[in-house]
């Protein structure tokens, strides 16, 4: 019950089902969390859901510079340091081919998948505690491609590259840096996904993503946040630069 005791976690994305899931787990092992999150409703309700005096709560749009160093301090002012830094918020966009995909909602996942994490391991690496840990959630589509989510599948590649930079550039002070790959999940982001694809139909669409992973099923949010568990805790100490994949045999079916 003590893997990340005295340690202090920052999560992006907190009320969506891996920040929730994610925070839930950190905080049984004796983390502090900050979760972090755009929207006001959603943090109110996830307050509901906890009863830890080492939780606090912080709205912020990741994509924005002046609100990432406000949530950085925010943490620092609560807590006194961050140990782990993890990068989950995300949108999935819509689902279109590029020949026809939305400019605005293009340039607003680029923003909150992209930007959000650049800014994230700009602002809030350099003040990390050394020896610590960044976790950022990329996808499988972050490992191959998925016709109709262009937007998507092009911002979980790209912050693979900046995990990869910034696993270099911090390894001096012994800051570890990956991305975790979730298959789909049974969460609200595919519910979206899959309505998009077929409003008609979405079960067909939830249907043909099972059919692609051997394991026969979406993972659970707490699967993906028992990977950032392990991330951020000292088990992983000589783990850098590296995707982990967690998609029950998805990519390699």
């Amino acid at each position: 019950m003590n893997r990340l005791k005295n340690k202090v976690a920052v999560i992006t994305g907190g009320t969506g089902g891996i920040g929730l899931a994610t925070a839930h787990l950190f905080l049984e092992q004796g983390a502090k969390v900050v979760l972090v999150d755009i929207d006001a409703e959603a943090i109110d309700k996830a307050r509901t859901k906890f009863n830890d005096k080492n939780i606090s709560f912080f709205q912020a749009d990741v994509s924005k510079k002046d609100d990432t160093i406000k949530f950085l301090n925010h943490a620092l002012k609560t807590f006194g340091k961050i140990d782990i830094f993890f990068a989950n918020a995300g949108i999935e966009g819509t689902s279109s081919p590029i020949s026809e995909y939305p400019e605005d909602i293009f340039d607003k996942v680029i923003a909150v998948n992209l930007k959000g994490v650049w800014l994230g391991c700009q602002y809030i690496i350099p003040k990390m505690e050394a020896g610590g840990s960044v976790i950022i959630t990329s996808s499988v589509a972050g490992l191959k491609g998925f016709a109709g989510l262009g937007a998507y599948v092009a911002t979980k590649h790209a912050v693979v590259g900046i995990m990869k930079v910034a696993a270099i550039e911090n390894a001096t002070r012994k800051i570890r840096v990956n991305t975790i790959h979730p298959g789909p999940v049974d969460n609200e982001m595919m519910r979206r996904i899959e309505s998009d694809m077929s409003p008609d139909s979405p079960h067909e669409v939830k249907d043909g993503f099972i059919a692609t992973v051997p394991f026969d099923r979406y993972a659970t949010s707490k699967e993906i946040g028992e990977l950032a568990l392990f991330l951020a805790s000292d088990e992983s100490k000589f783990i850098t630069g590296c995707t982990h994949v967690v998609d029950g045999g998805m990519v390699n079916a």
